[in-house]
């Protein structure tokens, strides 16, 4: 696993306190005490993605006394939704952004952030649940586009879809289930792509956000794409749309 492990209750802290970007924190069923009492109020207080595991789980991860607490250091310096939208019209473009609904796989999500950068996407979106972590197997899945690329993660996608929604842009889910096509959708137009996890797709709270739903056009007896193929096509027919446009 390509990735910094801090383990400890007081280094662990230390880590929050510091500032550091905490991906997610592994906590031992069952832990208590005061020590942990101070660390449970930090992690409550920065709203960090937490999960309870049990202890073989993280005696597989370190050998080292961990007190029953990891927390996992992302790679990724992540950004404020709120700032990237208002950024982009400042610079005169058009926003395209891409959103990822439970997309874990950190190969998959890395491909992904390498096919945003590439057609000059603005910035990536996830949810803080279920989300590929941002590990040096990302940043190296995506060639680095993930250190240049903004990356925002959300507590609630859901949430952060709407909000887009409120601020103008369209909501375009990319899914098999859809009636149009990737060409007949007006990608010139400020717009969020959201793709759905590996296994089943856009869950319904996300489908629900979305205002448009399309589908990449398949001749063969294959039913879908490996999520990060599909990602890379829709992004092209944004940017192609976007070149006939004069908008790139």
């Amino acid at each position: 696993m390509n990735e910094e492990l801090i383990y400890g209750m007081h280094p662990v802290l230390e880590a929050i306190a510091a500032g550091k970007e905490i991906d997610r924190i592994f906590v031992q069923q069952g832990l208590r005490g005061a020590a942990f009492q101070e660390l449970w109020g930090a992690i409550k207080e920065h709203s960090l993605a937490f999960k309870y595991v049990p202890i073989e789980k993280l005696n597989r991860l370190t050998r080292k006394n961990h007190q029953g607490i990891i927390a996992f250091v992302s790679q990724v310096e992540y950004q404020l939704l709120e700032e990237i939208v208002p950024m982009v019209y400042d610079r005169g473009e058009t926003p395209l952004l891409l959103a990822l609904d439970r997309v874990t796989d950190v190969r998959n999500a890395g491909a992904i952030a390498r096919s945003i950068e590439c057609v000059g996407g603005h910035a990536l979106i996830m949810g803080e649940k279920n989300a590929a972590p941002m590990n040096g197997d990302a940043v190296k899945a995506s060639a680095g586009a993930l250190l240049r690329l903004p990356v925002c993660r959300e507590k609630s996608l859901v949430r952060a879809l709407e909000q887009l929604a409120q601020d103008g842009l369209q909501i375009i889910g990319i899914t098999e289930k859809a009636s149009q096509t990737l060409p007949e959708i007006d990608f010139t137009l400020p717009s969020v792509l959201v793709m759905g996890s590996e296994e089943d797709g856009l869950s319904p709270e996300v489908m629900r956000t979305c205002h448009v739903r399309a589908k990449i056009p398949m001749m063969g007896h294959v039913a879908s794409l490996n999520v990060s193929v599909a990602a890379g096509m829709a992004m092209y027919e944004a940017q192609r749309q976007r070149m006939a446009q004069g908008q790139v």
